[in-house]
This record gives structure tokens, C-alpha cells and sequence, in this order.
């Protein structure tokens, strides 16, 4: 009765307000997740979930069974001052270096982040990525060798990136970029590898020089070879052309003053008169024309046999001089690559011996601060030992005397520790006048060799207490022996004869 009292009018308006208000809840409820957040829904979640994450898109967040929140994915660059790391040589070397580290989007690692960050700030995510990043970094260089560290970077960040996000994902991190830095080491011994490369590549520079200058010396040597056996070739054929028209010129001389010679044996036979002059003429005009030929036929001869051989002669010169020119290049340019070589190799022996003579020089060092130490401490115990006696030295020194008794008594029993005797025989004749055997005298003869103890401690200057004993009268006032006279060797005596054969033992 009462709802038909309400006019329809308000019930319109309270079921518009009703469904405007459940629209209005869920479009609050719907949320979109922005690009660099990551959107984590926590609560009552389907598939027994802790929480459910989203990239991108949008979720619809169930008031009061789910609440949400964002994980942002802004990228944390961390330095890492790592120094003193043990290296696979034991040698500590400091690697500065960069991470850049974010939250993670792939499936099944960003519910990671989600259980183990979500309300975390940027600065503790950073921390913790820190202290992963730290112990992984000494894990991995303790894998590997100091040229491996210094050398192969790739290999580096490598093993690194890889060892460091497996750990990165556990927590829900991604591993965005390794920078490493300078790589350093306490010992120095990185620089001195840099050194050694540095000497080699100087070294085999100056090698490549010296073969690029000896090799230009050889060009410019065959180049003038060819120069000049080409103006060799030149002057030899003009001189031959010079040499051909010379003998042609003689030729026609010879061949006018035999016509001239004709000419005027002619006129003279014509004249009468001058007959016999010109008979006289004819016969000089013949022995003329004879020395004409000879020296024709000489002409000749030098120009077929002794122009060619003197040719031949210059070129043989010209030939060997630029032999002998580039075998003289040719074993500099080679001196020079080997002293260069030598060199390369001193310089390089040069610094090896000098880092073997720093290690011997520390450890002479590190060895006499230790005996200093030890010299120090024993000083100490020393002024202990004589306030424990009151200030009395000679009680001080009777005691450090005392103390190394033991090792006089054992310095006295090697006396005879060293004797070797393979058998000892012993004719026992019963006993003596004294009630003693003749075995007993010889071991108590041979035991009482020994220095007695008081004497020795009295040599070197200790009074032992009475309680220990003490020598007797004719012992204290016996004097010392005088230094026996030398005595001749004498021949060891026979050995007897065992009636009992050799294999059984004397009586």
C-alpha cells in the first residue's frame, strides 16, 4: 500500500539514480593501465593467484573483494663501485660499472615483482637490484682470469648479464644494459700487460717500416740496374754505328788514292820522257796501297773482335756493381729488422727482469719486518726474563743458560750416536779384582767418554745446584789433560775365529 502511495514519477527518478550510480561505480572500478606502469590486482583473484598483472589494456577492479596498484617501470641506472674483487688468479682488481635495471613485463617474472615489491619506492628497488648485482659480479670474475677481464669485455659482460639476471629475475627484474668501466688491479699487473702490448706492437711497427724501406731500396736499386744497362745497350750501338762509318771513310780513302794512283801511272807511262819517274811513281804508289789495305784489314778486324768484347766487358761491370749494390741493401735493411727485433726482445727481457726484481725486493722486505717482529718480541720476552729475576743478569743468563741445556745433553749423546758398529766381540774372563767383568768395564769405559754434565755446564758458565750433584774433590782439582803427542796408526787386530762357524754370532 505504501509503494502504490509513491508517485510513479519518484520511483522513475530512484531507479534512474540507482542505475546511474552502478554505472558510475563500475566506470571508477574499471582501470587502464598506462604504458610505463605495470597494473597489479591483488585480493580474491581466479585461479588461486596471489595477484594478476597487466601491460597495457585495462582491468575491472571488484570493489571490496580486490584492491590494485602500479608498479612503475622507469629505469634505474645503479653504479656499482666494485674494488678489491678476487679474480680466478687471486689477484683483487676493481671493476667500476653500470646496470641499468627495470621492473619486468614478461609473464610469470612480473608476478615476481609483484609478490616481492608491489609498494616498494624506486630508491629500495634500487638498493635491492644493488645488492644482487654486487655479489654476482664477484661470482663471476672469481671465474675468470685477469687477461680474460681486461681483454674479452664481450666475454665479460657476458657472464655477468647472464649470472646477474638470473638472480634479477627471481625478484621481478629485467636487466637492461652493462656498461663496464676502466678495469683496474692493486698489483699493477694490468698495466704491465698493457705495457708488454704496447712494446710489441712498437716493435713489430718498426719491423714493417724497415721491410717497407727495404723494399723501396731494392725498387730504387733495379730501377738504376735498368737505367743503366739501357744506356749501356745505347752507347754500345752508337759506338758501333761511329766505328762502321770510320772503316766505310777509310774504305773510300783507300779506294780514291788507288784511282789517283791509277790516274798518274797512266799519265806517266804516256809521257816518254818521265818514265822511269813515273815507274818509280807507280812502285811507291803500290807499297802506298798495300799499307792502305793493311790498315783496312786492321780497321776491320778491331771492329768485329774488340768492340763487341769491350761492350761485353762494360755490361759484366755494369751488371755486377748492380749486384752488389742490392745485396749490400738487401742485408742492411735484414740488420736492421733483426737489431730491431733484439731490441724488442731486450726491452721486453728488461721489464720481466725488472718485475722479478720488485717481487724479490717485497719479499726480502716482508721477510725482514718478520725477523724484525721476531727479534723485537724475543727483546721483550728477554726484559721480562730479567724483571721476572729482579734486575739480576747473571740470574737472567743462568736462566736462558738452563733452557738450553737440553740441547747440550743432546749435542753431548751424538758424541757417540754416529759410531757405526757392526760387532763387537768381548772375551769375558769373569770377573776382576774389583767385582766387575770385563763386559761391564768395557760399556761403563765406553759410557764414561762422554763429558760429564757439570763440566759442560760449567764450560759454558752455569753452577748447577747441588740437588743435581756435584763433582768430587779429585775431580774438581784435576787438572786438564795436555794435548796427546800424535800417535802412528796402528793395524786393526785380526779378527778371531769362530769355532762356532761364520753364520753363528759370538759368545
Amino acid at each position: 500500500m505504501i509503494l502504490a502511495d509513491i508517485p510513479p514519477a519518484i520511483v522513475i527518478i530512484a531507479i534512474v539514480i540507482f542505475f546511474a550510480a552502478v554505472v558510475i561505480a563500475f566506470i571508477t572500478r574499471y582501470k587502464r593501465c598506462p604504458s610505463d606502469k605495470l597494473l597489479v590486482v591483488y585480493g580474491k583473484v581466479a585461479g588461486g593467484k596471489s595477484a594478476n598483472c597487466f601491460h597495457g589494456g585495462a582491468a575491472f577492479v571488484w570493489p571490496i573483494i580486490q584492491g590494485y596498484q602500479y608498479l612503475d617501470l622507469t629505469p634505474l641506472p645503479i653504479d656499482i663501485r666494485l674494488e678489491g674483487a678476487l679474480s680466478k688468479q687471486n689477484i683483487r682488481v676493481n671493476t667500476p660499472s653500470t646496470f641499468t635495471v627495470g621492473v619486468s613485463t614478461e609473464p610469470g617474472i612480473m608476478e615476481n615483482a609483484a609478490e616481492r615489491m608491489l609498494g616498494l619506492g624506486l630508491a629500495e628497488i634500487k638498493e635491492l637490484a644493488k645488492d644482487i648485482i654486487f655479489g654476482q659480479m664477484r661470482v663471476v670474475i672469481a671465474t675468470m682470469d685477469i687477461e680474460e677481464i681486461n681483454a674479452d669485455r664481450d666475454k665479460l659482460i657476458a657472464n655477468i648479464s647472464t649470472g646477474v639476471e638470473v638472480e634479477l629475475k627471481k625478484v621481478g627484474l629485467r636487466l637492461i644494459n652493462v656498461n663496464v668501466q676502466d678495469i683496474t688491479d692493486e698489483s699493477g699487473y694490468i698495466d704491465a700487460l698493457g705495457q708488454e702490448a704496447a712494446s710489441k706492437a712498437i716493435a713489430e711497427a718498426k719491423v714493417k717500416v724497415a721491410e717497407a724501406q727495404r723494399d723501396g731500396d731494392i725498387g730504387a736499386a733495379e730501377a738504376q740496374r735498368d737505367q743503366r744497362i739501357r744506356v749501356a745497350n745505347a752507347n754500345a750501338k752508337a759506338t758501333d754505328g761511329e766505328n762502321t762509318a770510320t772503316v766505310e771513310i777509310a774504305n773510300s780513302n783507300a779506294d780514291r788514292r788507288v784511282k789517283e794512283a791509277e790516274a798518274e801511272r797512266a799519265a806517266s807511262a804516256a809521257e816518254k820522257v818521265k818514265a822511269a819517274a813515273a815507274l818509280q811513281e807507280a812502285y811507291k804508289a803500290e807499297a802506298q796501297s798495300e799499307l792502305e789495305r793493311a790498315n783496312r784489314e786492321k780497321a776491320s778486324q778491331e771492329a768485329n773482335v774488340i768492340v763487341p768484347a769491350e761492350i761485353a766487358k762494360q755490361k759484366a761491370i755494369v751488371d755486377a756493381e748492380a749486384r752488389a749494390e742490392s745485396i749490400r741493401r738487401t742485408q742492411a735493411g735484414e740488420a736492421d729488422a733483426v737489431r730491431l727485433q733484439k731490441q724488442a726482445e731486450a726491452d721486453g727481457l728488461k721489464a720481466v727482469k725488472q718485475a722479478e726484481a720488485d717481487g724479490l725486493r717485497f719479499r726480502l722486505e716482508a721477510e725482514a719486518e718478520g725477523t724484525e717482529q721476531i727479534l723485537t718480541k724475543k727483546a721483550r720476552g728477554f726484559a721480562d726474563l730479567v724483571g721476572a729475576a729482579n734486575g739480576d743478569k747473571d740470574l737472567a743468563s743462568l736462566l736462558l743458560m738452563i733452557e738450553q741445556l737440553p740441547k747440550l745433553v743432546e749435542e753431548q749423546a751424538k758424541a757417540i750416536s754416529n759410531l757405526k758398529i757392526d760387532k763387537v766381540t768381548v772375551w769375558d774372563s769373569g770377573p776382576g779384582a774389583d767385582g766387575k767383568s770385563s763386559t761391564a768395564n768395557f760399556v761403563s769405559g765406553l759410557v764414561g767418554s762422554l763429558p760429564p754434565l757439570h763440566e759442560i755446564s760449567r764450560n759454558a758458565g752455569i753452577e748447577l745446584p747441588e740437588y743435581l750433584g756435584k763433582l768430587g774433590e779429585g775431580a774438581k782439582a784435576a787438572p786438564k789433560p795436555a794435548k796427546p803427542a800424535p800417535v802412528e796408526p796402528t793395524p786393526p787386530p785380526l779378527k778371531p775365529e769362530h769355532p762356532e762357524g761364520p753364520d753363528q754370532p759370538p759368545a
